[in-house]
């Protein structure tokens, strides 16, 4: 008995082996086949970064009608990112994609390494979409529907004063905030729009044509609060405004006629002197 209880004691006080050459089994996310693990080295790899979206070959028919086709788009966590092209591009359909509103006819689509169709709810934890403000609803007033998006993510009570507390703070809507919606000028609407987005803390935010509709001056305010919210999560903005482009994303791809003309940083991709020739169909292909 002492013998073993020896070997014992001499076993614990031993480093362990590196995980040089061993195996493992694990189980593929999507297909559940079994997958085999090796480490080549006495520290695990560390793991390469997830991005914050990632489309592959994706495809989204109506109909006859083509919206997207073959789109291949990586954005990594982090940046600012705007999807740049005319009405009808196919911008707004892949907002709607990636927040699981629409499911796509070809290729797939992740949100920070998660399917939008297959588990929505893990992408409603990282993500917030604002719509364009004619999805708001009118009578209810600011306050009361923030409250109502929080309920909605299943906040308990307590939890969704203080995370309508914060938005209405971060978005300054304190001064309407007992309005009625339809009451509140276009650019206050915006920016309840942003603040429903906003409520569960997301680290991928989706903003759609953020500026549209607005005075220069609402414009201006509406871009400085987006700029204050890059780095601290993904912002993914859809624009046909060029300036608005330059102002808060690093990186930019053009659509047109739902295919991918071109993408790279947004100061290369616009320094062409006539930027908006890449909105016509076949530029850059």
């Amino acid at each position: 008995m002492s013998d073993a209880r020896s070997r014992l004691a001499r076993q614990r006080t031993q480093e362990p082996e590196p995980w040089i050459g061993r195996y493992s089994t694990s189980r593929s996310f999507d297909t559940g086949a079994e997958v085999s693990l090796r480490c080549v080295s006495g520290n695990p790899s560390p793991a390469p970064a997830i991005p914050a979206l990632e489309a592959r070959s994706l495809g989204r028919r109506f109909g006859a009608v083509c919206a997207l086709a073959e789109l291949d788009l990586r954005i990594e966590a982090g940046e600012g990112f705007a999807l740049l092209g005319a009405n009808g591009a196919g911008k707004t359909t892949f907002l709607r994609l990636a927040a699981g509103l629409l499911v796509p006819s070809t290729g797939e689509l992740r949100v920070a390494g998660q399917c939008p169709s297959r588990h929505p709810e893990r992408v409603r934890r990282v993500l917030g979409f604002a719509m364009e403000t004619s999805r708001l609803q009118p009578a209810l007033r600011v306050e009361s529907f923030l409250r109502f998006a929080a309920a909605a993510r299943g906040m308990p009570r307590a939890a969704a004063r203080r995370a309508v507390e914060r938005v209405v703070a971060e978005t300054g809507l304190g001064d309407v905030l007992r309005r009625a919606i339809g009451h509140c000028s276009r650019g206050y609407q915006q920016r309840v729009a942003l603040a429903q987005a906003l409520i569960g803390e997301p680290s991928v935010l989706l903003v759609d044509e953020p500026g549209a509709g607005l005075d220069p001056a609402q414009r201006l305010e509406l871009w400085q609060l987006l700029a204050g919210l890059r780095g601290a999560r993904t912002l993914v903005i859809s624009t046909h405004d060029l300036e608005e482009a330059r102002r808060l994303a690093d990186r930019a791809a053009v659509l047109s006629q739902g295919r991918l003309r071109a993408q790279g940083p947004v100061g290369e991709l616009l320094r062409d002197p006539a930027p908006l020739s890449l909105f016509r169909s076949g530029a850059g292909a």
